[in-house]
């Protein structure tokens, strides 16, 4: 009996149970913990997920609502375009109406005064003619009075006599005629310069008018023009800040050349292009302002300096001063900015700033300069 107890209590598997069932509820214990924080870090992970997509979905409509209000306003900005060009087209016919008209004024008033010269010419040559034909007269008169006094010579000689004063009373007659018709010629000659003379008059004040008028025209266009460069200079120089290399001389805005390209070269820089980005948003906002019918146009001019180069692409300082100024001018296009609207001309070293041969007069003379002048 001893034995078979201290057997039944050998075999007492409890205990491990007990520990074996802790073990397992340790481990389901630690899996539940897991899934918990796996579950926590998911949903936040899908929250932060959702904010973000709310918040591209936000920027979505502001970018929406922005390109809505960008082509209503190029949609606005073309049809003003559309009306702008329209009135310059009719501006410039206008104008031109007014060349021909004048050109046409001043032919007629050539033939004018052609005509006047011709008939000034021939009335001399009338005049003339009746001075001769008064000697003539004279000489005749003068001969009838000579053979008046020899009529007592004889019968016959007075029978001669009175045929040759008959013939010659005739020929005095004839005269006479003669130099009424020229005069009633003359007269008419006369009236008919007068008339001439008076539509040259007519015609020289309205020509006198006219260039008044066009001058008038053209300085209230120089003068608008000139409020409009200095207002454009202006807004430029504040948007570009106060630069050493960048400055306004007389009524130019000159930039140093290595502001916007590199030595040698008509590729824009980096820094140019912001210079440029800048320039073109003044222009674009200072031309909605210009008057459609003032015909503006901003000239961009490039200048180097007196040291020669001579490459495959530029053979001389002519073709790279050039080609900077047209990259420019391209750019400007490119920006918005109206095509007729600009100009680019390339002076090479053939007018510096400075003529010494230093390196500081180089500088200076190595630059682009932009004018707001008409066509």
């Amino acid at each position: 009996m001893a034995v078979l107890s201290r057997r039944r209590r050998g075999l007492d598997f409890w205990p491990g149970f007990v520990d074996a069932l802790a073990a397992l509820l340790m481990v389901m214990v630690f899996v539940i913990l897991i899934f918990v924080i796996g579950q926590f870090v998911l949903t936040d992970a899908v929250s932060g997920r959702d904010k973000a997509l709310a918040r591209l979905n936000a920027e979505l409509s502001v970018l929406a609502r922005t390109l809505s209000l960008e082509s209503a306003a190029r949609a606005r900005a073309e049809t003003y375009i559309g009306e702008i060009t329209a009135t310059l087209d009719k501006e410039r016919e206008a104008r031109t109406a007014l060349a021909t008209s004048l050109a046409d004024t001043q032919t007629s008033l050539s033939a004018a005064e052609q005509a006047l010269l011709e008939q000034r010419e021939e009335a001399a040559r009338l005049v003339a003619d009746i001075s001769a034909l008064q000697r003539l007269k004279a000489e005749l008169e003068g001969e009838v009075a000579r053979l008046a006094s020899s009529l007592d010579t004889s019968e016959r000689g007075l029978k001669e006599q009175t045929e040759v004063s008959e013939r010659a009373l005739a020929q005095i007659e004839l005269l006479n005629r003669q130099i009424a018709a020229v005069r009633t010629q003359l007269e008419e000659l006369n009236k008919a310069l007068a008339v001439a003379e008076t539509t040259i008059k007519t015609r020289d004040l309205k020509i006198d008018e006219l260039g008044r008028e066009l001058n008038l025209a053209l300085a209230a266009r120089v003068k608008e023009l000139t409020r409009f460069r200095s207002e454009f200079f202006g807004r430029l120089r504040a948007v570009l800040g106060d630069r050493k290399d960048v400055q306004i001389v007389g009524d130019r805005f000159v930039f140093s050349s290595e502001v916007l390209f590199p030595s040698a070269s008509d590729e824009v820089s980096e820094e140019g292009l912001k210079q440029l980005l800048r320039l073109a948003e003044t222009l674009k906002t200072i031309a909605t302002e210009i008057p459609s019918d003032l015909p503006w146009v901003l000239q961009v001019d490039g200048h180097t300096d007196r040291r020669p180069i001579s490459t495959a692409r530029f053979p001389s300082n002519w073709e790279l001063s050039t080609a900077r100024a047209l990259a420019i001018v391209k750019f400007l296009r490119d920006q918005g900015v109206p095509a007729q609207r600009l100009a680019a001309t390339g002076y090479g070293e053939y007018h510096p700033l400075d003529p010494k041969d230093t390196a500081e007069a180089y500088n200076r003379n190595r630059r682009i300069e932009l004018k707001l002048t008409s066509r």
